[in-house]
Order: structure tokens, then C-alpha cells, then sequence
């Protein structure tokens, strides 16, 4: 069969005659038959047949999903131990090996995929196996004999994928989000730090790209900080949707094969082990069909994309130039901007968050997608669903970080380019208005556009102010009603 990707090999079981030229393997056994398994390999045999079977991205699973799916394997072991439903040795055994795991060990030994079987049952059990080789090697045992411990009888019990991974998800959404939102702030105080600097440096607004009534940089600036700072509120807002967790519904959400009130002590377990405040869903199997939390956390972090493409665009616009552009503010140059162009520096940090905000905008399209596609009991789309949050969050929060540290720390201000624009304006007739009448500001603005000459020179020469009435007038505009916006 032609794969899409050629330079990805599916791998077929060799036969029993190629293992016994290859000893690098072991062989395992499960309900289809016998398999190869790398010799050296913690992971087990449904997991080589998952590997081999989805040659597809070259991507294995995030590590913040990884950690949570296997937090969650050690606090049903803790659980299942206390509840007398496993022996407390075997229960020990999966906990050390989970603790493993979740310091960073063996973390390469997660090899399936992102683009899997449905619901992430490869993944699932890629973990069972993992945990299961280690505690069972723990004990005096052998990787690949599943003795005394089992990766579906005693590490997987109580629990079923179609539990675990969508709590998994959510886990690991609330490891990324305070990152993300600190990347966040730290853009919003760079703003901040300029609004401060720059309130009185006076410019020419800009509305549908022409000229408009003056202001100050500081403001504009501000107007970005606050904006940054509404886009982590409702970052933050959604936090409490996820923290309610549908862990103890096992297969359907019945709970079927779980200890008594088991739902509620793993989670009690689990907000222990991640110190986030998480509860028990009072319907399991709602929290089983709906991935609509996620997909809340999704908008979110498109409408933070939307935000920061509309002010990275109006980054690349100030910095235009630098002698046939706006011209107000100079970047700070990171790398040369031509290959034959020389001397030439672009604004490279916001052309990257661009395309990073445009690329976290697809994949909340296929989150809605699939989030949509759920049927029944069960959304079988969570492991590509989860893929497309985790990497626009990630995404994101690097993104975000590096245009804050590169791109906007270090700008410098034009200063004299600010002010020429502010007073050559033909925004200005609007200070006008209330002096000489709308149609007669009108006038003096068209006559400016075509002559060149400035509005403050064509009010001067009609004697309708003086200079200075005019620019004070024209400071009062920019300030408004209320100096807003630049504290």
C-alpha cells in the first residue's frame, strides 16, 4: 500500500524465522496473535501494533498529556489499593512506576502516534503497558510476561479510555493554560511600560488607514495592554469548566467494574496529586459525550489569536518604513531582513505571531469539527482534538513570549516622525468643527490634501486662530474628555 508520506515506513510483525535472526526483539502474544515488540522496549505489544499501524505525523503524544494520563493511573491505584480491590504490593508497584514517569523518566517509551485509533485506545494502553513492565520488573519480574502485574487487570482497573483520556485532556489543557496566560502578561506589561512612556507623545490617529483626529502613542498602546489583559480573564474563566471531570464513568458512565464511590475518591485523589481543584462531574456520562469545555478553551484561544494578529498587523504597520512607511516606531533588529537586499531589517517577531495566530485560528476550526462529531456514549475524536489544543496552546505561549521579549522590549519611538504626522494631519479640520462649522472644516481639509500645506497654517493664514489657541486645541483632542488609557 503507497503511503502519503513515503518517508514513513510502516512497519510490519516479522515472522517467526526473521525474529530468530533479529534478537533484538521479544515476541508477545494478545487476542490477534503473536507480535514483535523491541527487546529493551517498556511498552508492549498493543502498542507495537498501534506504532506500526498509524505511520502518520511522526508526532508522539504531548508530554502535559502524558504526565496527566499517567497521574491518573496512579491515583486509581491508590484508590483501587485502599478499597481492598488490589493487593497493596502490586498497587506499590504501578504507584513507583508511575511516580517515574511522571518525573520524566521513560517518557520516550510513548510512541504512538497523535493521528490514532479513535477515543485513544492506543494510548491508553501504550501507558498500561509502561507502567505495567516497570512494576512488573520492579517486583523480580520479566518486561513482555505481564506477571504479577497486568496492564489491563490491575493497571488499567476501574478505569476504561473512554474516561481516562478525556480527563487526561483536560489535565493537561490546565497544566498549559498558566503558562499561557503568563505569556500573556508579560506582552500586556510591555505595553503598559510604553503607554507609560509615551503619553505624551502626540500622533495622528488613524481610522480605515487615513487620517484622524490626534492622540497620543501612549494611548494607542494602552488600548493593546487592555485588551491582552480581557483576553486572560476569560482565559482564566473557563478554568472552573475544566476542573470538573467525568473520571470514574469508565466505559459508558455507569461506572460499571469500579469500586464503590470510586468517582468521587479518584478525583479527590487526583486534585491531590495535581493541586488543581478538581470535582466529580454529577453526571459522568454527559462529561463522557461533551467535549464542550474544551472547546470553550478552544474560542478562547482563538479569540486571543484573533487579538493579537489585529495588533501585530498595527506593529508591522507603525514600524513601516523605514523612509516610505509610517515610521513611528523602530524595532529592534533580531536578524537581517534580506538576502540581497542589504541593511534592510523586518518585523520578524510579529510576522511570525501572525502565522502562529492564523495556524492556532485552523485548529480551533477542527477542534469545532470534531468536538461536534461525538456520538452516543462517546466522542472518539479526543486524541486529534486534544493534539489541536495542546499544540495552539503551545504554539501561543511561545509565540506570545517571544514577540513580548524580542519585538516589543527594546522598540524605540520616532519621536519627530509622530509629531510631523500629528500636525500635517488633515484630521485635524475636525478640531475645527466647533469653531468655523462642519462644511467649512471640510473645505479647509480638501485644500490641505491637495496643497500640502498644513491645517495649522491654513487656520493661521485665514486668521481663524492663533497658533497657539490651535495648539492647544489640538493637545486638548488628543487628551479628551479624561486622560484615559495611558495608566
Amino acid at each position: 500500500m503507497a503511503l502519503l508520506y513515503p518517508n514513513v515506513r510502516l512497519m510490519t510483525a516479522p515472522t517467526p524465522q526473521e525474529a530468530a535472526l533479529h534478537p533484538l526483539t521479544r515476541r508477545e502474544t494478545d487476542s490477534l496473535g503473536d507480535y514483535a515488540v523491541p527487546r529493551d522496549a517498556w511498552y508492549g505489544i498493543q502498542t507495537a501494533r498501534a506504532r506500526d499501524n498509524f505511520p502518520i505525523s511522526g508526532r508522539g503524544p504531548d508530554r502535559d498529556f502524558i504526565v496527566a494520563h499517567v497521574q491518573i493511573k496512579r491515583a486509581a491505584a491508590v484508590v483501587n489499593r485502599d478499597s481492598g480491590w488490589i493487593e497493596s504490593a502490586l498497587a506499590d508497584a504501578i504507584i513507583v512506576a508511575a511516580d517515574a514517569i511522571i518525573n520524566g523518566h521513560h517518557l520516550d517509551q510513548f510512541v504512538v502516534d497523535r493521528f490514532q485509533a479513535g477515543a485513544g485506545t492506543s494510548h491508553n494502553m501504550n501507558a498500561n503497558e509502561v507502567i505495567a513492565n516497570l512494576a512488573n520488573v520492579a517486583l523480580g519480574g520479566e518486561r513482555g510476561l505481564y506477571h504479577p502485574v497486568h496492564p489491563n487487570d490491575h493497571v488499567n482497573m476501574a478505569q476504561s479510555t473512554n474516561d481516562t483520556i478525556p480527563t487526561a485532556i483536560r489535565l493537561a489543557v490546565l497544566a498549559k493554560l498558566p503558562r499561557l496566560t503568563s505569556a500573556i502578561d508579560e506582552l500586556a506589561r510591555e505595553y503598559e511600560t510604553l503607554a507609560q512612556q509615551e503619553r505624551n507623545t502626540l500622533k495622528s490617529g488613524r481610522t480605515h488607514l487615513q487620517d484622524a483626529v490626534p492622540m497620543f502613542l501612549g494611548q494607542e498602546f494602552s488600548g493593546y495592554a487592555w485588551t491582552l489583559r480581557q483576553c486572560r480573564e476569560r482565559l482564566d474563566a473557563v478554568r472552573p469548566d475544566l476542573c470538573e471531570i467525568g473520571l470514574g464513568g469508565t466505559a459508558t458512565g455507569t461506572g460499571l467494574n469500579a469500586p464503590p464511590d470510586y468517582a468521587t475518591k479518584v478525583t479527590r485523589e487526583l486534585a491531590r496529586l495535581t493541586q488543581e481543584p478538581l470535582t466529580a462531574a454529577p453526571n459522568l456520562f454527559a462529561k463522557m459525550q461533551s467535549m464542550a469545555d474544551i472547546q470553550h478553551l478552544s474560542n478562547e484561544v482563538r479569540s486571543c489569536a484573533l487579538e493579537l494578529t489585529r495588533i501585530a498587523n498595527d506593529m508591522r504597520l507603525l514600524a513601516s518604513g523605514p523612509r516610505t512607511g509610517f515610521g513611528e516606531i523602530m524595532l529592534k533588529p533580531v536578524q537581517p531582513g534580506s538576502s540581497i537586499m542589504p541593511g534592510k531589517v523586518n518585523p520578524v517577531m510579529f510576522e511570525m505571531l501572525n502565522q502562529v495566530c492564523y495556524q492556532v485560528i485552523g485548529q480551533d476550526a477542527a477542534i469545532a469539527a470534531m468536538t461536534q462529531a461525538g456520538q452516543l456514549e462517546l466522542n472518539v475524536m479526543m486524541p486529534a482534538l486534544g493534539s489541536a489544543l495542546f499544540d495552539a496552546m503551545d504554539w501561543l505561549t511561545n509565540a506570545v513570549r517571544v514577540a513580548a521579549e524580542r519585538g516589543v522590549a527594546g522598540l524605540t519611538v520616532n519621536h519627530d516622525r509622530c509629531a510631523y504626522y500629528a500636525h500635517i494631519s488633515v484630521g485635524l479640520a475636525t478640531l475645527l468643527n466647533r469653531h468655523i462649522g462642519y462644511a467649512a472644516a471640510a473645505e479647509i481639509a480638501k485644500e490641505s490634501a491637495k496643497s500640502g500645506v498644513s491645517i495649522r497654517d491654513l487656520v493661521l493664514a485665514r486668521h481663524l486662530m492663533t497658533g497657539e489657541a490651535f495648539d492647544a486645541l489640538l493637545a486638548q483632542a488628543a487628551r479628551g474628555n479624561q486622560d484615559q488609557g495611558t495608566g
